[in-house]
């Protein structure tokens, strides 16, 4: 890259249960606006400064809908002049935000970009209010509109990946999430958000008595015959979470700290009756691009959208587990679609530092057929 794109902050907000957990009655959009301002406050970053808010969201739609982007900058009270823009790549939303400002300010437009993510799966549902499918796509492709769950059953037939290995990811990933909140690992990103005048300020996701014998029990989510259960897939999850993208130079005159540069990111297509293995050809063109082998990379986060899907991706890839996801998994922590790509990108930042490492790659499969990969170097 002609131009250095750092990572200079990262915040987001806890993750909760859909539906159950203690942000329902939280709007999305205030929501992600508690958090801008926090990441704000802790960077010590110039508002005025900000060329963009880009925020992505998978389904945006009612409190999460109209120009999101714009409407979270009002709430934020940032300045007039920070522009707002909303975008959608489903799961990988926030990650393709993070592209976009990489890409702004290496063409000079921009020095500075609040890149954030949002999904309410309490109050927007899954596939939005009013989904309408193409009939002649859906008969000549179906796939176009296949379930998550059916795509998680085909990948873990077709690359032969058991229940039992699932379920022993699931509980790592949970034993892994209670460590991290037990160490007070998490609440160093963890903006607490008002909710009615009461602050949530912890994870509700994280099961630490999760256990081998206590998966064994449930049945199959998606298929009668099928290996997927509720355990061994992300929690429909409440969420936001925001990073601060900055040139270097930029950084050095306003005495941010970065965590990370960018130096590579990539999208790549595949088979939407496999969609979980997105992030195989995305990370592939990736380090490519960094020139740089797997076996190079220090830190992973991935995305575990399924147990499955995550396993056949690191089998793929050949990623070692001890790096991969070191403070769990969306399993564990969860997965509100349109927030993920900003928490695991920066999270991979912070990680770099906090373990004293010097690649990371941040990678998830996306709706669809797609994956997203970004690779980052220590700041």
């Amino acid at each position: 890259m002609e131009k250095n794109v750092v990572i200079a902050g990262y915040a987001r907000s806890p993750f909760t249960f859909a539906h159950k957990g203690e942000m329902v009655k939280l709007r999305p959009d205030e929501m992600a606006a508690q958090v801008v301002r926090g990441l704000i406050e802790r960077t010590g970053v110039e508002p005025k400064d900000i060329e963009d808010l880009i925020v992505g969201c998978a389904f945006p739609e009612g409190e999460q809908g109209l120009n999101v982007a714009r409407l979270i900058g009002f709430l934020a009270e940032l300045p007039i002049s920070v522009a707002g823009t909303t975008v959608n790549r489903f799961c990988g939303s926030s990650m393709q935000a993070i592209h976009m400002a990489a890409g702004n300010i290496q063409m000079n437009a921009g020095e500075a970009f609040i890149c954030a993510g949002i999904e309410s799966m309490s109050r927007v549902p899954m596939a939005g209010f009013n989904p309408l499918l193409n009939p002649g796509l859906a008969e000549r492709f179906p796939a176009a509109y296949i379930s998550m769950g059916e795509t998680a059953e085909n990948v873990a037939r077709r690359h032969q990946i058991t229940r039992a290995r699932q379920e022993e990811l699931a509980v790592l990933s949970h034993r892994r999430a209670a460590v991290a909140r037990n160490e007070g690992k998490l609440s160093d990103e963890i903006v607490p958000v008002q909710v009615n005048g009461a602050a949530v300020e912890a994870d509700g996701c994280i099961r630490p008595d999760t256990s081998l014998d206590a998966l064994a029990e449930l049945k199959p989510a998606f298929a009668t015959d099928g290996s997927v259960t509720a355990a061994t897939s992300s929690p429909l999850t409440d969420g936001a979470s925001a990073v601060l993208v900055t040139s270097e130079a930029y950084a050095k005159a306003h005495g941010l700290k970065p965590l990370a540069k960018v130096k590579s990111i990539a999208v790549a297509g595949c088979d939407p009756d496999v969609m979980g293995m997105g992030p195989v050809a995305a990370t592939n063109k990736a380090l490519a691009r960094a020139g740089l082998s797997v076996g190079d990379i220090d830190i992973v986060e991935l995305n575990e959208a399924f147990a499955a899907q995550a396993l056949a991706c690191a089998d793929e890839l050949g990623l070692d587990l001890e790096k991969t996801n070191l403070d769990g998994g969306a399993i564990a922590l969860g997965h509100p679609l349109g927030a993920t790509g900003a928490r695991i990108t920066g999270k991979a930042a912070a990680l770099l530092q906090r373990e004293g490492k010097q690649f990371a790659l941040s990678t998830q499969c996306i709706g669809g057929g797609q994956g997203i990969a970004t690779i980052l170097e220590a700041a």
